[in-house]
């Protein structure tokens, strides 16, 4: 027993060891009873109404292992009596340990700003807070874990933290000349914050893209296309396109040729025009600022042309086009019930003997005698 206590490892007796671990399993034991006791108060004040004050226990209670460990580690150490290298390395070691544990404290943390942020944003009735709470969140925690490098770096140069600065300064230039396409989809993720082009959950239509949008990252923005693809769009090149919102239209409009038969009388073509004007008038999705228009307005080749453009409000699709059925049976059978032909591409034949539409051409020798003497006398 006595040469079992007296063994070394490193120059330190190995039941000192015992002793370290037993701190750190009661460092680990503590916090795991703290967590669990920690989460059921967060949870209760978060049934409770307190949800800014429950978040803020709860991210705690989610973050507390990896700290009760380092502070076990702590205490333990201070019992080993170790060689100067040694401790310099256990030192190092631990305030290494003690900097993760504080990066994944505030990690979790981020969740409460982000939930404040999310109760502000509610309160002003905007979209944007789809948009901004996770680029805020996720800016957050790179920054968390760009300074706990940071830190770590200085901990293991030992040197002051200008110097590491300077360091990351010159590496992270290179990283820059590296990734200048992600630098630039970066910045297109900025300008896209500041335009406000579009929000999530708006349709819109970028070059042959036409869908709503589920995202907007720091890299790229998410869009659901029409057919149920998933679209990823950088936003470098999204920044620079021409894009149609189209949720923003504030209606939809239609432009309708609607085509009659040339042999349409006059006055067949005015109950035409009436017929329209009795469907339009004051209509389902009427806007007093944009009454319906319609003209009897041009002679196409094979038709008689009557122009008609109205207006929808609200833009809703599914409303539009259940009115746009409505109104074009109703321009059917009211057209068929008056005799109001509609026209199609069509060629006419002219018939020698049709007594509505005769056909009178002069003989060859007539057209010979109508000539000047001195051509027809060429010609004979």
């Amino acid at each position: 027993m006595d040469e079992w206590t007296h063994m070394t490892l490193l120059g330190v007796e190995l039941w000192r060891f015992g002793g370290l671990a037993f701190a750190i399993m009661l460092g680990w034991l503590v916090a795991k009873v703290g967590a669990y006791f920690l989460a059921k108060a967060g949870n209760h004040l978060i049934a409770k109404g307190r949800e800014l004050l429950g978040t803020s226990v709860t991210a705690l209670a989610r973050s507390l292992v990896l700290p009760g460990i380092v502070v076990g580690i702590r205490i333990g150490l201070l019992f080993i009596q170790m060689p100067p290298r040694v401790r310099s390395l256990a030192d190092e070691g631990t305030a290494i340990l003690a900097t993760i544990a504080i990066a994944v404290v505030l990690f979790r943390l981020v969740d409460v700003p982000s939930k404040v942020y999310r109760r502000w944003s509610a309160k002003q009735q905007s979209k944007l807070t789809d948009m901004l709470a996770p680029i805020m969140e996720s800016s957050l925690r790179i920054a968390i874990v760009i300074l706990a490098i940071v830190q770590i770096a200085q901990i293991l140069s030992d040197r002051p933290i200008s110097s590491v600065l300077a360091g990351l300064g010159i590496g992270g230039l290179a990283l820059a000349l590296a990734a200048q396409d992600s630098i630039k989809h970066l910045f297109g993720s900025v300008v896209i914050f500041a335009d406000r082009p579009f929000e999530v959950g708006d349709r819109i239509n970028v070059d042959a893209i036409d869908g709503f949008i589920e995202s907007v990252g720091f890299r790229s923005t998410k869009v659901r296309n029409l057919e149920g693809h998933l679209i990823t769009v950088p936003n470098g090149e999204l920044a620079n396109k021409s894009i149609t919102n189209i949720s923003k239209r504030p209606y939809i409009r239609r432009l309708l040729n609607i085509t009659i038969t040339y042999d349409t009388p006059p006055e067949k073509v005015d109950r035409a025009l009436e017929i329209i004007r009795e469907q339009l008038d004051n209509h389902e999705g009427f806007d007093e600022k944009f009454p319906p228009r319609i003209f009897f307005n041009d002679f196409n080749a094979d038709s008689l042309n009557i122009i008609v453009i109205y207006w929808y409000h609200p833009p809703v699709f599914v409303d539009y086009l259940a009115f746009t059925q409505r109104f074009n049976k109703a321009i059917l059978s009211l057209f068929n019930e008056e005799g109001i032909d509609f026209a199609f591409p069509s060629q006419t034949l002219y018939l020698a003997g049709d007594k509505r539409r005769p056909i009178q051409s002069a003989s060859p020798i007539q057209d010979l005698k109508e000539l000047p003497p001195e051509m027809g006398a060429e010609l004979r």
